[in-house]
């Protein structure tokens, strides 16, 4: 009997060690799974936040540069106003 009862004890911390490093496993992968997830959205969140500031030094410039007298402003205030005439007209003739 004891034979018996040793082999079946053995073979339930066999099982147990199994499921605490299946356990163990998993919640690596889930940490791996996390870690790649995170990284991604920090290049996507950086890519994002590099065009904002990208368009916001657009915009300083843009401005610095109209409020300067040289030809060069003066065309593009022209042109500027061109193209917002152009966007508010309609595409089609009205019906």
């Amino acid at each position: 009997m004891t034979k018996t009862h040793d082999k079946s004890r053995k073979w339930m911390w066999w099982f147990l060690a199994a499921v605490v490093a299946a356990q163990l496993y998993f919640v690596q992968e889930l940490l791996a799974a996390f870690a790649l997830f995170a990284a991604g959205f920090a290049v996507i969140a950086i890519l994002v936040s590099g065009i904002y500031m990208m368009q916001k030094v657009w915009e300083v410039g843009v401005a610095r540069m109209a409020e300067r007298r040289s030809p060069a402003a003066s065309m593009a205030r022209r042109a500027a106003a061109a193209m917002e005439e152009l966007g508010s007209r309609p595409y089609r003739r009205p019906v």
